[in-house]
This record gives C-alpha cells, sequence and structure tokens, in this order.
C-alpha cells in the first residue's frame, strides 16, 4: 500500500515559486540575477494600513475569529462590492480565507464530485489546474491566442460546456497574459452559460485595480445580473493593496455555498489572522488614493517592457489590458541555437538559457499552458527592468 494519497500523482508543483526560488538560490550563489518570476508588487503596505494592524494589536485583537471572517471586515467586503462592482451582497454571503488560493481551493471542495469539468482558459494561473485535480474535479482546457488577446470567446466556450460542466474559471485581468476583458467580451460569454444553467462562473478578480488607459474592468455578475445566483466572485488585497504577505483573500456569492465553503474552512484552517483582517477593514474602507499612484508606475513599466521586448530579436509581445505581467511570444526563436551550440526546442529550454547566459530569471509559458511563450512580472523598478530587457535583446540576438 502507498503512503503518499493518489492525488499527488495529478500534481504538479508550482512553476513560478520554483523559478523564484531558483533565482534567489542563484544570487545567495553569487551570481548576478534579476528575477522576473514572483507575481508580487515592490510597493510597500500603506502606513495607514500597517497602523491598523499594530491598533488590532494593542487592543487585544489576538483571539480565534470566526470561521468566515470578522464581522467589520465581512461588512467591508460587501460595501465594496456595492461601491465599485454595483453588486449586493450581505455580509452573510461574503467569506475570508487565508489568500485567494484558500478562497478558490475551498469552491473547488465544496462542489466538486469525480468527473465534473472545470473550464479553464489558457493561459491560465498555474494553481487552477492542480487545485481541481486535488478536488477531485477534471479540467477542461479551452485555446486562446496572441491574435485575440489570449481571451476565451463564446464559441469555444459554448462548444466547451457538457452535461458534466460544474464551473467556469475566469481570470480578469490574468495572470499571466494582463488580459482583460470587456464590457462587451463579458456580455457574449454570458449569453451562452445563460443557455446553461448548471454552469457557475467563478471569477478570480485580484487585479481588478491594475488595469491601464482607458480601460473599465467589469465582473461578470455586474454585466448579467442573471447570473448573480450561480456566481463566486473572488478577490483579495494582495496585489491592489501590497499585502501579498498578510494572506488575505475574500468573495461573495449564494449563502448555500458559502455556508459549504465555511464548514471546509472550519475543519481546516478555521478563520484567517485576525491582525491581517482588521489590517484588511483599513485597506477596503480608507483612503484609495494610492492606488491610482501604484497604478500609473505599473503602467509606466508595462509600456517599457512591451516597447523593449518587441525591439528582441524574434520576440513578439502584445500590450495587455492589466495585471503586472507580459506573456510574449518566443515562436521565432524555436530551433536556433546558443553560441554553446545548444538548441532552443521548447520555451523551458529558452528560459532556461537565458537564466544561465544572462542571469535573468523569467516562466515559461508552458508552464501556464500555453506556449511557446514566457511570463515576466514587471513589478520591479524601471531600472532593473530596462537592464533585464537589455540582456534580453542580447541573449536573443546571440542565437543563431
Amino acid at each position: 500500500m502507498a503512503f503518499l494519497a493518489d492525488a499527488l500523482s495529478r500534481v504538479k508543483p508550482s512553476a513560478t515559486i520554483a523559478v523564484t526560488q531558483k533565482a534567489r538560490e542563484l544570487k545567495n550563489a553569487g551570481r548576478d540575477v534579476i528575477g522576473l518570476g514572483a507575481g508580487e508588487p515592490d510597493f510597500d503596505t500603506p502606513d495607514n494600513i500597517k497602523n491598523a494592524a499594530i491598533e488590532a494589536i494593542r487592543r487585544g485583537e489576538t483571539k480565534y475569529p470566526p470561521v468566515s471572517g470578522i464581522a467589520p471586515l465581512r461588512e467591508a467586503i460587501a460595501k465594496k462590492f456595492k461601491r465599485e462592482n454595483n453588486l449586493d451582497y450581505r455580509p452573510e454571503q461574503t467569506i475570508v480565507g487565508t489568500g485567494g488560493k484558500q478562497i478558490l481551493f475551498n469552491a473547488f471542495m465544496a462542489t466538486l464530485n469525480p468527473g465534473d469539468e472545470v473550464i479553464i482558459p489558457r493561459p491560465y494561473w498555474v494553481s487552477y489546474p492542480e487545485m481541481v485535480a486535488i478536488c477531485g474535479g477534471t479540467s477542461v482546457f479551452t485555446d486562446t491566442s496572441i491574435d485575440n488577446g489570449f481571451k476565451l470567446t463564446a464559441d469555444v466556450l459554448e462548444k466547451a460546456i457538457t452535461s458534466k460542466t460544474k464551473w467556469l474559471l475566469m481570470n480578469s485581468p490574468s495572470n499571466p497574459s494582463g488580459a482583460a476583458y470587456t464590457e462587451a467580451e463579458l456580455r457574449a460569454l454570458a449569453d451562452v452559460l445563460l443557455k446553461h444553467p448548471h454552469v457557475w462562473t467563478l471569477t478570480d478578480d485580484m487585479y481588478e485595480h491594475l488595469t491601464y488607459g482607458d480601460f473599465v474592468f467589469k465582473t461578470i455578475a455586474e454585466v448579467e445580473p442573471k447570473l448573480y445566483e450561480r456566481t463566486l466572485t473572488m478577490n483579495g488585497v494582495s496585489k491592489a493593496y501590497a499585502m501579498t504577505g498578510w494572506r488575505i483573500g475574500y468573495a461573495a456569492g449564494p449563502v448555500p455555498l458559502i455556508k459549504a465553503m465555511d464548514m471546509i474552512q472550519g475543519q481546516q484552517t478555521s478563520g484567517a489572522c485576525t491582525i491581517a483582517q482588521w489590517a484588511s477593514v483599513e485597506a477596503l474602507n480608507g483612503p484609495q488614493d494610492f492606488i491610482a499612484k501604484n497604478k500609473a508606475i505599473f503602467q509606466g513599466r508595462r509600456d517599457l517592457v512591451v516597447s523593449m521586448l518587441n525591439q528582441a530579436r524574434g520576440i513578439t509581445c502584445p500590450s495587455p489590458e492589466g495585471a503586472f505581467y507580459v506573456y510574449p511570444s518566443c515562436a521565432q526563436l524555436i530551433g536556433k541555437a546558443t553560441k554553446a551550440g545548444k538548441v532552443i526546442d521548447t520555451d523551458e529550454t529558452f528560459c532556461s538559457e537565458l537564466l544561465e547566459a544572462e542571469g535573468v530569471a523569467v516562466v515559461f509559458g508552458s508552464a501556464f499552458g500555453l506556449g511557446p511563450n514566457f511570463r515576466i512580472s514587471y513589478a520591479t523598478s524601471e531600472a532593473l527592468l530596462e537592464e533585464a530587457c537589455t540582456r534580453i535583446q542580447r541573449f536573443t540576438a546571440s542565437l543563431t
């Protein structure tokens, strides 16, 4: 009898975490490495949010919290959804978890039976299919392309739906591509979903506040209120509020689903850290002006990276609508060789050789289900991004 669970055979380690760890190890060994693998803002958490956590400690807010979250935070979440998304949720329709990952995992654990299908557009965040697999479901991947902005279309969605479909999982703006769906694009998808009342939608809106130019963010339950009763809208404080290490994600949806997720979380971790929850109350209720300032900085970084990558030989890099990633294609470089004679046969090889030759750590696109591409996180300084892109230009120019 095997000791480890069979489910582990269906799960792969996180490629993004692996790249970040590899870059860290090389730096510790003395290598000059620029790590562009981590999806983490380089901004510090705003002082008002940190001070709210300190005050919570001083007040003695250090006991076990309710499983679904402290009342002030659930109230703040409901207000946020009304204020920013025109969605009416009562506090009892919300739940707080230890990061967005736990929200997603608990939703799948609460709803998936063996054979149930989850439609996941690719490229996708690396953890999505692994969560589905652990929870006993089956991932059904739908293709997008660089030509349609890496977005799921209505006709592709229609063909992917079967009698076994339980969820459509959407991420807008997207990790890894940065693609964000317009209201019209969401309307087209909603029209398909309305024809299939057994299909629920889980929207990962973690990068909601990081959209650029004139783009206006919308979430699908806002666009089509008829989907409200079968939508779980997920978000969190990690990206927009530079609170990745605080580990707070949240969601809102129908009460029966929230109660089921609460039951699972009660046997898993119980409530998220009370101090982080009080900090999140301040994040959602407090001043929001810094978000626009940070977004402007991110947009400048995006424009720099897109411009410099499109000047690199053999690289095609679209300009994404949001998040802090670009997802360039290296298709024109497949089949070429390094100075040492190593053939670039896959995007994984491209990224490995780039790290070896130039000390630039990026994540290969096949880890996100679609290649030959690679993901760059531009959540770091312009100086480092300019140097990294210069090294990429030098590396691609050296291939023959």
